[in-house]
Formats: structure tokens, C-alpha cells, sequence
């Protein structure tokens, strides 16, 4: 378990919180434990030391062990060699592998085998890869296999993307210069309105889910990934048995609010989070403040962002314009495709590259 601290209050917190949930700032990561109890300047006990903003959901340990966490140094159906475990989260596990016929570097997500008698778990894995494939284009993350091993493991087969997650980059370097930040979103708006345009909406934008992958020019793709989330908006009676109306799926902090109402979703409400995610991007904090996730949610409903140029005046006034209404809490008055905002995002540079406009065509 890692440790954070707010350079800011002192606060320190156990988890995965990016931000402090007392006055937003980022956290830095420590190398260890607080040697006594999270305190802030003036010797307190800070209140606030127990709550995280985004914390990873983390299985309880169980007393068997899971053939789908040791997969490292194996061959996995007789056509990958697992290199080395990625990441994992309640409903899986990430593997780099080497693909043994070609040779090419591959990702792999593999269903825990605990969740595998869960059909609607299953169902929806199957889901998230017949969307994917079919999804073509460069900022989007697409699915290249579903498979099943013989002893029952259900995987899918993905680009190894190598690069850096937004999110570390944010905590790494801190707010972006409208430059670079703008090609950044650009390029998710113009990977967004391809699967928008199949159908297909996210639901679960977050830092986390964006890939930099860098090119030999020293510019970066922006690759939208973990489609495990997406629903396609006609979709029928069986779709809809996995995602009814009122189960909230998706991340608390970015959720648009008819998500956090349990409504029916369309492209806008991807268009929100991604007004939630520049205005993270550009300032490095949330744009809706409170003291946890709950809170948080409940200023979506009730109020309105912080201004984008409170916290950096020297943006223009056309940036804060465009982020101002892509989170619109009532979707018809937000922009009604992903590419209207990435041209209204495009319209805030003074030189406009030509490069992303393509995107966008």
C-alpha cells in the first residue's frame, strides 16, 4: 500500500489518492509510512486523513490463489508467453506477453476464474471485446482476440501500448501548457467521436484510461483505452440487463450527472468527463470541490465548476469558454459531439495545426 502526502496541509493518506480531499492539492508520494499519525501544520490530527478521493478497490485476500494472478514466466494457451504482470483490479488481471508465432508485444486481460461462474461478469468481458473490435483508429486502444484456455480462463488479447498513463504524467509534471494540453484532447475528442459514432459511449474517461505513447517525431498519441465500461446507446434487452437504470458504473469524480442519476447516456456524458479531465489537466485539480467522493457528486448535481482561470488567469478566456460547456450539468446545452468540442478546443490556439484538424475532418 503506498503513502501520499499534501504539500500544502501536511495531510498524509494511505491508498491511491491523487488529490488531497481537504484543499485539492496533489499528492506526493512518500517512501514509506508516516512515522506517527497523519497530522497537519499546527500538530492536529487532520480530519480528513481517512478519506480518499480516488482509492483502487482492492479484492480481499483470499485464501486460495488465484491461477489468473500467477501467470508470469507461463504460456497462456499455447500462444502467449506472459512476461510479466501490468496491473490488476477486482474484475482482472494485465499481463505483458510476447505473441509466440510473430513474436509481437501484446497486452493481456485475463477474468479472475472466481468471477468466471458470474455470467453477467462474463457477459459483459464478451461485451467489451465485440465493441473494441470494432473500433479502428489510432487513438483508441482496440481488441484484437477474445480467447478461452482450456482449463477455463477467459482473456482478451490487446496492443501492448508503450508509454506513459496521463494521470502519472499530471502528477509527474503538473498542470500542462495549453499547447501541449489542447493536442492532447484533441486527439482523445477525435478517438471519442470514432467509437460515438459506432455507438459506442466510454463511461469511464479518466487519466487512467489514456495511454502517451511516444513518436519518433517527439510529439505523442493520445490513446483512449479500457473500453470495459462502454455501452452501445441502441442497444437491446440483453445489453440492457447488464447496465439498468439506476446501477452507477464508472469513477465518482468524473461521472457526468444524469451517470450519477442512473439516466440513459449518449455521447455528451463523455463529453462532460472530458471537460473534467482538461480542467484536472490544465490546473491539477478537480473543478468540483468536496470532502469526498459524495460530495463531489452532489456539487455536479447542485453547482457549478470552479473557474478555470481563478487558478491560472493567464489562460484565455475562449479555454475556460469551452471547458464551461462541456460541463454543462443539463447535456443539450454541452456540446453535442466529442468533435464539436475538440474544434472549440482547437479555436483557443493561436496557430492551429493543421495535424489535428485532420483528426477532426
Amino acid at each position: 500500500m503506498s503513502w501520499r502526502r499534501c504539500p500544502r496541509c501536511g495531510n498524509t493518506l494511505e491508498g491511491d489518492a491523487r488529490f488531497c480531499p481537504k484543499d485539492g492539492s496533489p499528492l506526493v508520494e512518500m517512501s514509506g509510512p508516516p512515522a506517527s499519525a497523519s497530522r497537519g501544520p499546527a500538530g492536529g490530527v487532520a480530519e480528513a486523513a481517512k478519506t480518499t478521493v480516488r482509492k483502487a478497490v482492492t479484492p480481499p485476500p483470499s485464501k486460495s490463489i488465484d491461477p489468473a494472478a500467477t501467470l508470469s514466466s507461463q504460456v497462456l494457451d499455447t500462444r502467449y508467453s506472459i512476461l510479466r504482470k501490468l496491473g490488476e483490479g477486482g474484475m482482472s488481471y494485465v499481463y505483458e506477453a510476447r505473441e509466440i508465432n510473430s513474436g509481437e508485444s501484446v497486452a493481456i486481460k485475463v477474468l479472475s476464474p472466481k468471477l468466471v461462474r458470474d455470467s453477467s461478469s462474463v457477459e459483459r468481458l464478451r461485451r467489451e471485446a465485440g465493441l473494441a473490435m470494432r473500433l479502428d483508429h489510432p487513438n483508441v486502444c482496440r481488441i484484437l482476440r477474445l480467447g478461452e484456455t482450456e482449463d477455463g480462463l477467459i482473456y482478451l488479447v490487446m496492443p501492448y501500448l508503450r508509454g506513459e498513463l496521463l494521470s502519472d504524467r499530471e502528477v509527474k509534471r503538473g498542470p500542462m501548457a495549453p499547447e501541449f494540453g489542447v493536442d492532447l484532447l484533441v486527439q482523445i475528442c477525435a478517438g471519442l467521436h470514432h467509437a460515438h459514432q459506432l455507438h459506442i459511449v466510454h463511461r469511464d474517461l479518466k487519466p487512467e484510461n489514456v495511454m502517451l505513447v511516444p513518436l519518433p517525431d517527439a510529439s505523442e498519441r493520445a490513446v483512449v483505452m479500457d473500453f470495459g465500461l462502454a455501452k452501445e446507446n441502441r442497444a437491446g434487452s440483453g445489453l440492457a440487463k447488464l447496465t439498468a437504470t439506476g446501477i452507477i458504473l464508472g469513477t465518482p469524480e468524473f461521472m457526468s450527472p444524469e451517470q450519477i442519476r442512473g439516466k440513459d447516456l449518449d455521447a455528451r456524458s463523455d463529453v462532460y468527463a472530458l471537460g473534467i479531465m482538461a480542467f484536472e489537466m490544465f490546473t491539477g485539480k478537480l473543478p468540483f470541490q468536496g470532502r469526498n467522493a459524495q460530495e463531489m457528486m452532489i456539487a455536479r448535481l447542485r453547482g457549478q465548476p470552479m473557474p478555470l482561470r481563478q487558478l491560472r488567469p493567464e489562460l484565455s478566456p475562449q479555454l475556460e469558454k469551452a471547458l464551461v460547456k462541456a460541463m454543462e450539468t443539463e447535456p443539450v446545452n454541452r456540446y453535442a459531439t466529442a468533435r464539436d468540442l475538440g474544434l472549440a478546443l482547437l479555436g483557443t490556439l493561436d496557430s492551429k495545426a493543421s495535424r489535428l484538424r485532420v483528426l477532426l475532418a
